[in-house]
């Protein structure tokens, strides 16, 4: 017995739309140069009032709930912003969005806190 062809197309739209609800971001997407100077920028601060190690520790255990912590940053950026360029923590928590981005922030600070232990 043949399928009416709306029935086809109903399950051929149900399946696009189940996989794209539960598709991950592209592992290659890459940073721009200003997205990665921003985060060099945050790396040797951190290392800078030798705060590696903590921030290590922070990242790597929040690490998926980076989404979360950029919303934090968005939350809180009326306040950061007294104390820091208020664009710049907007910029910072739009990369914090990214899965891929804490991951690139860790080695950041190890890059700079091997290269100042030299």
């Amino acid at each position: 017995m043949a399928r009416p062809a709306s029935a086809g197309s109903r399950l051929h739209r149900l399946r696009a739309w189940v996989v794209h609800a539960f598709a991950l971001e592209p592992a290659a997407e890459g940073f721009t140069e200003e997205e990665r100077a921003l985060l060099e920028k945050v790396a040797r601060l951190v290392v800078g009032r030798r705060m590696a190690a903590p921030a290590r520790i922070f990242l790597e255990s929040l690490g998926p709930l980076n989404f979360i912590g950029s919303q934090a940053l968005h939350y809180f950026s009326p306040i950061v912003g007294m104390v820091c360029d208020a664009t710049e923590m907007d910029r910072l928590a739009a990369i914090l969005e990214r899965r891929t981005s804490i991951p690139v922030l860790i080695r950041l600070i190890e890059a700079e806190e091997a290269r100042r232990c030299k």
